[in-house]
């Protein structure tokens, strides 16, 4: 196993350790022989070669620009590992700042090394959760390693993630070449999206940013919010929240000044991955012969879910908050293209001035009239 942490491994996150309990716990993907493994690896390269002409040409974005972003086709552990890269790198602000804290005296550091590899554990259990769902991924903070190439000067890489692919086709009993490559349109567009924009990266970034910062490190007020998130999901709400709905540990945990920067964070990924969706439907039926019979499976699984303990960890993690942005954004991107057009539409990737709010999102004809008023004679 290639490690991650290296020396870091010590400090506030055992990252290898990580990476270990996920790869220990993860389900065991289908069951396909190695020629049947090696027939669907090509066939998704393939169809994201193709994706890519398809994207471009629907959505008018980047049909000029090349790009340098790698395709890897993963199994669950190599999707673990560039995720676990990735984390390390965009969390390595905070996480310094909390080794500060900490203080460097022995006895901090063997509190530290016991912390550390008890997060590794609980990230790797998290992780571990995921890998056997996520079908693919555009990773925009990606750090290349030895075994997991990136773009230049930070640029990302796209991951799919072969064997959930194959899972859920059989899962969903659809044609299995018309999966694969409706699959690949969805994160294509991610990538054309990045690749595109290149401000889009940063602005990002600087926002996540500013939410680690605004985070407070103090040991046991952070612990006291993961209580309160515990509570929460228990149905135990603290004193004065008995009429709200149960809010997932990322809602929890955050000052008054990140839950401003998260209402930004959240308009933007609604965004990405509403429009994703739009053009994934928008090229389907041209390309994808039975698109209408998969999105229609497709959106009952999503909407099902599985287990107590599955709808559970999704509320925990966030993850139905993320549904809710597939819809809204979906329905935004719909909007505001039936009122101005692709081209009108485009204009949203023109600066971060440009991007729809939280607020927007809900109201399409808000930002039409905001970006696309004419200026008064």
């Amino acid at each position: 196993m290639t490690s991650i942490g290296g020396a870091a491994s010590s400090g506030m996150v055992d990252w290898n350790l990580a990476v270990a309990t996920a790869t220990r716990l993860m389900r065991p993907g289908p069951d396909v022989s190695r020629d049947e493994a090696r027939a669907v690896v090509a066939e998704l390269r393939r169809h994201a070669q193709a994706s890519e002409e398809h994207v471009r040409g629907f959505t008018g974005l980047g049909t000029e620009e090349t790009h340098d972003t790698p395709l890897l086709v993963v199994d669950r552990p190599g999707w673990v590992r560039a995720n676990v890269a990735g984390f390390r790198e965009l969390l390595r602000p905070l996480l310094d700042k909390m080794q500060e804290r900490r203080g460097t005296g022995p006895g901090n550091a063997v509190l530290g090394a016991v912390g550390g590899k008890v997060t590794g554990v609980e990230l790797g259990m998290l992780l571990s959760f995921l890998a056997s769902r996520v079908l693919g991924q555009y990773e925009t903070f990606a750090p290349a390693t030895r075994d997991l190439p990136a773009g230049a000067n930070g640029g990302g890489r796209l991951l799919l993630v072969a064997p959930n692919i194959v899972h859920v086709e059989r899962e969903l009993d659809v044609e299995p070449h018309d999966f694969r490559l409706w699959v690949t349109l969805h994160e294509e567009t991610h990538r054309t999206q990045f690749t595109a924009v290149p401000w889009l990266r940063d602005h990002l970034e600087g926002e996540i940013q500013s939410f680690l910062e605004e985070t407070d490190v103090d040991p046991m007020t952070v612990l006291e919010r993961v209580r309160e998130a515990a509570q929460s999901l228990a149905g135990g709400r603290p004193e004065g929240e008995e009429g709200d709905e149960a809010r997932s540990l990322v809602e929890v945990v955050q000052t008054p000044a990140q839950r401003e920067i998260l209402g930004r964070l959240t308009a933007v990924m609604s965004l990405l991955e509403g429009h994703a969706d739009f053009v994934m439907d928008g090229v389907g039926p041209e390309v994808v012969p039975s698109v209408a019979e998969i999105r229609e499976k497709f959106q009952q699984r999503r909407a099902k879910g599985a287990s107590r303990l599955d709808m559970a960890l999704r509320k925990l993690l966030g993850l139905d908050a993320k549904l809710r942005q597939y819809r809204d954004g979906e329905r935004f991107v719909r909007a505001v293209v039936d009122e101005v057009g692709m081209d009108g539409f485009n204009r949203v990737w023109t600066s971060p001035n440009t991007l729809p709010t939280k607020a927007e999102i809900a109201k399409p004809a808000d930002w039409v009239t905001r970006v696309h008023r004419k200026p008064e004679a």
